[in-house]
């Protein structure tokens, strides 16, 4: 029964989050902060299924930007988690379908985020161009999610390069964002579901950085958040 009743709060809530946000969109449509305030209230929504979410942001990180931050990417709750974490000035980049999504898909688009085509293999080297041109033009960061895919419960999945291309031609540092273990961690049916910890890594400069190297620095940083990752789980668990 509890589940019955979590399972349409939510989607009334994010149905009136997404349409307030449109509405909110219309008077300055694509706005470098659209996405901040309407993460604000997305974050909120973790509440309703019983999580407690704790960010945090060393100081490091607070005043850098623009940036290009990379999470791991877990399950279809990441909408809410992450959105606890996401800064000022921040987009994110995601699939050119998600915008056919009813309320939701509209409310992406209209938030500024940057949409892509990843079937199609040379637009997604042009969105790369596209996005770093976008951080320099606007001065914005951008979310992104280096594996690609969600991880359900497989841990931190290789990443891809793309994220790291971009910052390098933005000439912008990268910033890891750490979430900790989501898989199974939902029991819609369980009032209190625990902690989540998302923690802001230390930012990497990409000095002596290029393409010949880039494959390397992408998985010593994959490699380097796996094992905050394991940390991070650890701890929310106590």
């Amino acid at each position: 029964m509890l589940a019955l009743v979590r399972i349409i709060l939510m989607t009334v809530v994010l149905v009136i989050i997404c349409i307030l946000s449109c509405l909110y969109c219309l008077l300055r449509p694509f706005h470098r902060n659209n996405v901040y305030f309407t993460a604000k209230y997305l974050g909120k929504v973790t509440k309703v299924f019983g999580l407690d979410v704790e960010v945090r942001i060393p100081e490091s990180v607070k005043d850098i930007s623009p940036a290009v931050y990379i999470c791991n990417h877990q399950n279809s709750y990441d909408i809410f988690t992450a959105a606890n974490a996401v800064l000022p000035n921040t987009v994110s980049v995601g699939k050119k379908s998600l915008k056919w999504i009813p309320f939701f898909g509209q409310m992406y688009w209209l938030t500024g985020n940057i949409l892509i085509d990843r079937k199609n293999t040379n637009k997604a080297m042009n969105t790369i161009a596209l996005t770093a041109k976008k951080i320099r033009d606007k001065n914005l960061s951008v979310w992104l999610f280096p594996e690609g895919t969600r991880s359900n419960g497989k841990g931190i999945l290789p990443f891809k390069t793309g994220a790291f291309r971009t910052a390098l031609q933005a000439n912008v540092p990268i910033i890891p964002i750490c979430v900790s273990n989501m898989h199974k961690k939902v029991d819609l049916n369980r009032w209190d579901n625990g902690k989540i910890i998302i923690e802001y890594m230390e930012p990497i400069l990409l000095e002596g950085v290029n393409k010949d190297n880039i494959r390397a620095l992408t998985n010593t940083t994959r490699d380097n958040m796996k094992a905050q990752f394991e940390r991070l789980n650890i701890e929310a668990e106590q």
